[in-house]
């Protein structure tokens, strides 16, 4: 794609990104068969190649508009169209030069600003999120019934291993999880702690950045990532292995610190060691697979119940791990049944649900839809934003699979250390 950029922005480091992943655009339109918003609303602009060219005309000097932000805003940012596209155009990062630029040329209401304040000042700080989720379910049984399925009862945390060993890992403990699925993390330590690795936490890591950068508060986003890199790197000049990932939307958002900070001086080694040392839980449980499969020992363990795995789009089409979770998982016994268009999103998308309500509960409807068809015994999937807006729709469980796992293996009653 021929590109122009305007002045303001070509000799910049985000105009040069930009300028690169338009012009490896073919506009081919293949993106747009993926697309969800496109396949619900049937508008050219609510597709990736109808906001590539929105995204490329503001770039090149008109004048943005609330149509523009609009269709932006619209956009899921779930990435679909990168799996899909044939030239490898990197979408998400273009959506994000163009959003920042859009929102400083066309600015907010005071109503849509003050909600995207809000988010930003309650998710990603963890005491805050806590104390108003307490709040919420103390006043449960008071609230409104289209109110009520969407704050979930109080969650339980089975108990941390205690052990060490000698082989170590980082975890990080994001911000909304903690308090909404606390026993994720738990199960994913016990998990290791039985494969001989101690999973560790960091208690100054904590959002990773994702809520405040996606909601164009870039600045606010960076200083939370550089947070996190202060209170791993410690534990990464100590040597550890890792740094495990049980929310696949965080690990999407730390794979790209060594990207965000290439041109900060004081961060970019550091930012670059923690890219590459960031794995999803399902990549180091898929690493010790053999240990697990001695530990499942399958006559003292019943056959699991059937389940279905939501793959979130953070896990196939920001990380392209497609198709590996369900392979692990059926490898080691469980029994899944099948989810037609396993691609398309299911509406949450971070803050996606709250801010494109009508959208979201569509895509929400019909993923449930896709997801009980082979009739499960329950849900489970590889992200905290997902997980919780699922199980607002069905009254079947959903958790993530690291705690299925977790069971049957604490069914087997075994271990190799």
């Amino acid at each position: 794609m021929q590109t122009n950029l305007a002045d303001f922005i070509k000799d910049t480091p985000e105009g040069r990104e930009a300028e690169s992943i338009l012009r490896a655009c073919v506009h081919c339109g293949f993106c747009t068969a993926t697309c969800p918003t496109y396949q619900l609303l049937g508008d050219e602009l609510d597709g990736p190649r109808g906001r590539i060219y929105l995204i490329k005309q503001v770039l090149e000097g008109a004048t943005a508009t609330a149509r523009t932000q609009r269709h932006l805003d619209r956009c899921l940012t779930c990435r679909s169209c990168e799996t899909t596209c044939p030239s490898g155009v990197r979408y998400g990062r273009l959506l994000d030069i163009g959003r920042h630029v859009v929102d400083s040329q066309v600015g907010r209401g005071a109503v849509e600003a003050f909600t995207r304040k809000v988010l930003r000042a309650v998710i990603p700080e963890t005491s805050r999120f806590s104390s108003l989720l307490k709040l919420g379910q103390f006043t449960r049984p008071l609230l409104p019934a289209a109110l009520k399925h969407k704050v979930p009862p109080a969650a339980n945390a089975k108990p941390w291993p205690t052990r060490s060993h000698a082989r170590r890992m980082l975890v990080l403990d994001g911000c909304a999880q903690p308090s909404l699925s606390p026993n994720t993390n738990a199960a994913a330590a016990r998990v290791l702690d039985r494969l001989g690795i101690t999973l560790v936490r960091a208690p100054r890591a904590g959002c990773c950045g994702a809520v405040s950068y996606h909601l164009d508060a870039q600045d606010e986003g960076l200083a939370y990532m550089r947070r996190n890199i202060d209170a791993w790197w410690p534990h990464i000049e100590q040597g550890v292995e890792a740094i495990v990932m049980t929310a696949s939307g965080c690990a999407t958002m730390v794979a790209e610190y060594g990207h965000l900070f290439a041109h900060d001086p004081a961060y970019a080694e550091k930012a670059k060691r923690v890219s590459a040392l960031m794995k999803d839980i399902s990549e180091v449980v898929t690493a010790e697979k053999d240990k697990i499969k001695v530990l499942l020992d399958s006559s003292l363990i019943p056959h699991p119940s059937s389940l279905a795995f939501h793959a979130p789009c953070s896990l196939q089409h920001g990380l392209k791990i497609k198709g590996k979770v369900e392979a692990l998982l059926a490898d080691l016994g469980f029994e899944l049944t099948p989810v037609p268009d396993a691609h398309l999103c299911c509406g949450s998308a971070g803050t996606y649900s709250i801010l494109q309500p009508e959208l979201s509960q569509q895509l929400l409807k019909n993923k449930i839809t896709a997801l009980t068809s082979g009739a499960p015994a329950a849900i489970v999937t590889a992200n905290i934003g997902c997980q919780s807006h699922l199980q607002t729709a069905t009254a079947l469980p959903v958790m993530h699979w690291i705690e299925a796992l977790d069971v049957r293996l604490d069914c087997s009653s075994s271990d190799l250390y």
